[in-house]
């Protein structure tokens, strides 16, 4: 979980008069969630951040839900025909009561600012680099980041390199897993990861610019609001809520000496799903081990691997940006061979991302241009064919 943070000036205590050099009074504003019981910060800005000068216009999600053979798939999203900047190249491919999954190819740095008033979001960065720029302050983007987006903080990407991200979209708040937290919220000696490894914005001075629009999501409706004042005005804050990043090369892997299932992996939880890191690791050390997964049932979760740059020894045909499906109810494992192949390997180099959903996934009509449609069959022995 995130940890008490500070940037800026505040007062002394909240809630009390805070003014400026020229004794302007600044405006607080308390930024919570599940109303006053939860998470929350403090933040002060030099102008109201209430006044909206017009409405503007609204734009619905196209996404359509297409109807779902209950099978294996395999999605080439490096296919993906997308262009323009962090919100408008998304495309979203799967998408249940709890999440949204997204691949976005963004060239273009964003000209209005953003806020998911719906939905956290977990930006995981493939390729490109970028600069997050927030009402809390800027985080840079590089390969291997998990950006945390909590709902409600205010924010941009501006675009250095083209960036390719995967992105969840959550109902319910991404935390660091439960598994590896003690009561206090701070991260366990054993845990793949420590509070030294997360990233917290970088404090920026507030811009004064007067008017800017700010593009607000409600559910699956965009609607622009033109502001009197710039969100970005902020002269401090402090608090648990706020934007932060882990890079997954920062993931320490737990091995043992038979093969270790996908929980030791996990990275991050949420309402209805669990996401997981694959690194870089050595392979089990028993003297006869096999470092290929057995093959396994996921009879009350779906699973989606986002293979992201490296050698995935249990599987063929995969390619950076591959993404695989393996709905609940049908057995999957590795491919023929693969377990053979295995066998006395020492280590692994890749990098893939894992999501695993507690409900079932639906399909949307930008995985059909994309998908394998002889994944399903992959399992099959060439000398039956």
């Amino acid at each position: 979980m995130p940890f008490y943070q500070k940037r800026g000036d505040i007062p002394q205590k909240r809630h009390t008069q805070f003014r400026d050099d020229n004794d302007n009074l600044l405006w607080e504003e308390l930024i919570s969630r599940n109303g006053f019981s939860h998470m929350y910060s403090n933040v002060y800005h030099t102008n109201p951040p209430t006044a909206i000068k017009t409405l503007k216009s609204e734009i619905k999600n196209d996404s359509h839900i297409i109807e779902k053979t209950n099978k294996h798939y395999h999605l080439k999203t490096a296919k993906i025909n997308s262009a323009g900047n962090a919100i408008t190249s998304r495309r979203m491919l799967f998408s249940n009561e709890d999440v949204n999954i997204s691949k976005c190819h963004a060239n273009e740095s964003m000209k209005t600012i953003y806020k998911n008033a719906y939905a956290d979001e977990l930006l995981f960065i493939s390729s490109g680099e970028g600069v997050l720029e927030t009402n809390f302050g800027k985080l840079n983007l590089i390969f291997g980041d998990y950006i945390v987006i909590p709902r409600g903080v205010i924010w941009r990407i501006k675009v250095l390199s083209p960036l390719k991200m995967l992105i969840i979209e959550s109902h319910g708040p991404i935390e660091t897993p439960e598994r590896y937290r003690n009561k206090f919220g701070q991260l366990l000696e054993h845990a793949p990861f420590s509070e030294r490894d997360i990233i917290t914005p970088e404090y920026q001075n507030p811009i004064s610019e007067k008017s800017a629009v700010v593009n607000v999501k409600y559910k699956e409706i965009i609607q622009s609001y033109e502001y009197e004042n710039h969100p970005f005005d902020l002269v401090g804050w402090d608090g648990y809520f706020y934007p932060w990043k882990l890079n997954i090369k920062d993931f320490m892997p737990i091995t043992g000496k038979i093969h270790q299932p996908p929980p030791v992996h996990q990275t991050f939880q949420s309402k209805g799903f669990v996401v997981c890191s694959f690194v870089p690791r050595i392979f089990d050390y028993h003297e006869e081990s096999i470092p290929a997964p057995y093959a396994h049932s996921n009879l009350d979760s779906e699973e989606i691997i986002y293979y992201v740059e490296g050698d995935f020894m249990s599987r063929k045909d995969i390619e950076p940006e591959s993404i695989t499906y393996h709905p609940m109810g049908l057995t999957h494992g590795p491919q023929p061979g693969k377990i053979e192949q295995s066998i006395g390997a020492k280590s692994t180099e890749e990098f893939a991302v894992m999501i695993d959903t507690f409900k079932p996934l639906n399909l949307t009509e930008d995985t059909q241009s994309i998908e394998d449609k002889e994944y399903v069959f992959s399992w099959r022995n060439k000398n039956d064919l």
